[in-house]
């Protein structure tokens, strides 16, 4: 029998009893919801992309799995699986036309060869935290149920032995080009990340901490998309908009695409695809386009450059970026219906909402799989489209890896996989993506996973876009119980090491922790070590003891202990320490229960998530905003949830819920044995103030070279919070949940938006001093990027607010520049 929690402290918890601390002044009933849609993941094993093999005697019984599923019926069927989007590329504009024929794909070079040890053995990571380097695992570990090590194969080999008879794969190598000229960032932002590097930095220094105070507004720009009685607080924007030549391209929530005019902010073109309402996942939102440039393609020739957004309702249209019309070469005239070889179509279900990766020619996108659902959710299958055709180059499905084209007439991509929603990076040189990818579709409960969904999930992937084959995987989190999906994209670096540098990817992560890895083979370039976890909650069994972690740095903090417990009244922080004592709660990875609540700290939306990290190559600087809120979370039986009447997505009526609820906040999880109900932000049940004392978030400077912090402060101001949701209107730096990312400029300035303060500020890298804030008309939940135009240099913010963090949802591109002179 457990010990009452009340009665007497729990063993390892750390609970004291303290007196009561009343509240100093107001507090912000932080909204912190489903904001940073989708899961993440934690430190630990590289290795060649593994086989499936079979299901450990430990583990409970997965339904046998096909290499190819069968479409599915109204009836969802106990499986496990799921997947989603990608990020970007580009190529010079304004080409010289050749001789070659812009529809011909040349021959492709194969992807660059990997240096002696591409493909090496899973890496134990050392339990001593000051550990210099991994010390490698035995070439064949025994498979241990939740830890996803396996005996590595050859990438190109992983996969089933057999497979019903399919449609003919299509020839990748053949649609692949050869490594094209990158564009840079600078007078442009032409990537999604800024460069084709993705590190949220710009060499531009006209604005400096010594004139950033005299920043002005230049012009606004309003899209014209808002909410709709149908779309009513469903709206999430997120949009970063692109810069190319004297153009912006941006995407609306609805995925209207629109170029506007980079100095003046005027209207050059707009598509509306016209996206139904009820294909709205968790928010109608846009995080970005890509810009593609055909190669040898003539000036004059339609689409010679051109714009590709994926959209909510999962479709991956190409417009002309001269004059926004659909590209009819691409697809079926100018779009790709991502639903073929998914299944039964439920809006909602499968949606894009990441800007696609462009890598020699093909376009790389995955889809968000609305998490929670059923474990029968649509495929994570990844795919590769020809970037002029629209045709499919190849598809990745990580449970059938011999299925590489469409399934066979009837059949759908493996159900319920692990997918990519975030933002893919491309390493054109390679002829790699890396692919962060997320978690199974059912995140609390992990009994019917596969062994391929147990190996591949909560993973950085890197695929070969010449062949699309994975080289090597680096997963984070064995066996993911905490929906700690990689929700950040990864920006490639040269990392400093033994005297010279190493080509990189800087992984960010939700639980915090900060991975570098060569890019090349996956092996980590910093120390890691392993972390024993706690046991317990409903499936022991399956659970892993040690998790890796990251020795480089991370943004996690301490333990919660009770005294962290706060309100803004003495009942708020009583209610708050009695929750507190009452859950389970052990440290990072406790794991799920039924019987009591149990505390995800940090919770689902980091430490780090989708808005990602900012790198200033030249000063060795990381900038790194991140969450430090909990999650209170239970699992619900079965009969709970009848009583709830918890039904998944495809048993709703279409459009009914989209967008209304927050990601696990009564989750019905069909074919899995428990719902789920999460707290996101563990808010007090009177006021809606987080029960965690502040701050709530931050922002970090580190040092490249150690992963040593340089400084480290609360991001946000109380202004606009308040208990039951009043805002107070203190300009105290309180610490908020924040949602988007950082820009780094080499002028020594950090700027960003994020907080739910509905402030832009322009920070000192140096020192982390605020240097300069402006009042947004609306929420500030997108990354911003610096241009230059007429030889001014411009900082552009969409201030388009966020449903989920409660901040005021608008329809604003504001930019900033200094005073003409």
């Amino acid at each position: 029998m457990e010990t009452n929690p009340l009665s007497a402290p729990r063993e390892h918890s750390r609970v004291r009893v303290t007196a009561r601390l009343l509240a100093a002044g107001l507090f912000a009933a932080l909204p912190f919801q489903s904001a940073m849609a989708q899961n993440a993941a934690a430190p630990g094993t590289v290795a060649p992309a593994p086989a499936p093999a079979e299901q450990p005697e430990s583990q409970p019984a997965a339904p046998a799995q096909q290499p190819t599923t069968p479409a599915p019926t109204d009836q969802p069927a106990p499986a496990a699986q799921s997947a989603e989007p990608s990020a970007q590329q580009a190529a010079p504009a304004d080409p010289a036309p050749t001789d070659q024929p812009a529809n011909d794909a040349p021959t492709a070079q194969p992807a660059a060869e990997p240096p002696a040890g591409a493909q090496p053995s899973p890496t134990q990571p050392s339990s001593e935290p000051n550990a210099e380097a991994p010390e490698p695992m035995p070439a064949n570990p025994s498979p241990e149920s939740g830890s996803s090590q396996q005996t590595p194969q050859n990438a190109g080999e992983a996969g089933a032995a057999s497979a019903p008879q399919q449609a003919p794969a299509p020839n990748a190598a053949s649609m692949a080009r050869p490594a094209a000229p990158q564009m840079e960032v600078g007078a442009d932002w032409p990537f999604w990340g800024g460069g084709p590097q993705a590190r949220r930095y710009s060499p531009l220094s006209q604005i400096t901490p010594e004139n950033v105070k005299n920043l002005e507004k230049a012009w606004t720009y309003r899209s014209g998309d808002m909410p709709t009685e149908k779309t009513e607080g469903k709206y999430s924007p997120e949009n970063t908009p692109l810069k190319v030549g004297n153009v912006l391209y941006l995407c609306s929530p609805m995925n209207i695409m629109i170029a506007i005019d980079a100095a003046s902010g005027k209207e050059v073109w707009r598509y509306d695809p016209k996206v139904s309402p009820d294909a709205i996942p968790y928010g109608a939102s846009c995080r970005g386009v890509s810009y593609y440039q055909v190669p040898d393609a003539a000036e004059t020739q339609a689409c010679a450059a051109r714009v590709i957004e994926g959209t909510i309702d999962a479709r991956l249209i190409a417009v002309d970026a001269k004059t926004g019309k659909p590209c009819e070469d691409f697809g079926e005239g100018g779009q790709v219906d991502l639903w073929e070889g998914i299944g039964e179509k439920v809006p909602g279900w499968y949606s894009v909402t990441a800007s696609p990766a462009i890598v020699r020619g093909i376009v790389v996108t995955g889809a968000q799989v609305k998490d929670g659902q059923a474990e029968n959710a649509p495929s994570g299958v990844v795919r590769g489209y020809d970037a002029v055709t629209g045709k499919l180059a190849w598809a990745w499905d990580l449970a059938n890896p011999e299925l590489t084209g469409m399934p066979p007439e009837g059949q759908t991509y493996t159900r319920g996989t692990p997918n990519m929603w975030t933002t893919a990076t491309g390493d054109e040189e390679l002829g790699y993506v890396y692919l962060p990818l997320g978690n199974s579709s059912v995140d609390y409960w992990g009994g019917n996973r596969s062994e391929a969904e147990n190996e591949w999930s909560t993973s950085l992937v890197a695929i070969d876009v010449t062949t699309g084959k994975p080289v090597w995987r680096f997963q984070t989190v064995r066996y993911d119980l905490w929906d700690y999906d990689l929700g950040s994209q990864v920006s490639l670096i040269d990392f400093p090491k033994d005297g010279g540098t190493v080509p990189a990817v800087m992984l960010p992560s939700k639980q915090g922790d900060i991975y570098i890895l060569d890019r090349r083979t996956g092996e980590s370039l910093v120390p890691m070590k392993e972390i024993k976890v706690p046991g317990g909650g409903v499936e022991p069994e399956n659970l892993s003891p040690t998790q890796p972690a990251s020795g480089y740095h991370t943004l996690r903090k301490r333990d919660l202990v009770e005294s962290d417990m706060w309100g803004v009244t003495p009942l708020d922080q009583l209610v708050c320490r009695i929750q507190f004592r009452l859950a389970s709660y052990d440290g990072i990875f406790t794991p799920p229960t039924s019987d009591r609540h149990w505390i995800e700290y940090p919770g689902y939306n980091g430490g780090s998530d989708w808005g990602s990290m900012a790198v200033d190559p030249e000063k060795g600087i990381i900038i790194a905003n991140y969450n430090d809120v909990p999650n209170y979370n239970r699992l619900l039986t079965r009969d709970e949830a009848e009583k709830r009447n918890l039904k998944p997505i495809n048993e709703e009526e279409s459009g009914g819920k989209a967008g209304s609820n927050a990601e696990g906040a009564g989750d019905a999880q069909a074919g899995a044995p428990y719902a789920i109900d999460v707290n996101a932000g563990w808010r007090a049940p009177f006021t809606g103030i987080p029960c965690k004392k502040p701050p709530l978030g931050g922002i970090q400077a580190i040092d490249l070279a150690t992963g040593k912090t340089l400084w480290d402060r609360p991001l946000g101001e109380a202004r606009r919070n308040g208990p039951f949701g009043i805002p107070s209107y203190l300009p105290l730096s309180i610490g908020t949940p924040n949602n988007g990312g950082p820009v780094v400029t080499a002028g020594g300035i950090v700027f960003i938006a994020a907080a739910t303060d509905d402030l832009i500020r322009a920070i000192d890298v140096k020192t982390g001093e605020t240097l300069w804030t402006d009042t947004l008309p609306a929420g500030g939940q997108a990354t911003p990027i610096v241009y230059e135009a007429d030889g001014r240099e411009y900082l552009v913010i969409m201030a388009g607010g966020h449903h989920f963090m409660e901040t005021p949802v608008g329809d604003y591109y504001i930019a900033y520049a200094l005073p003409e002179q």
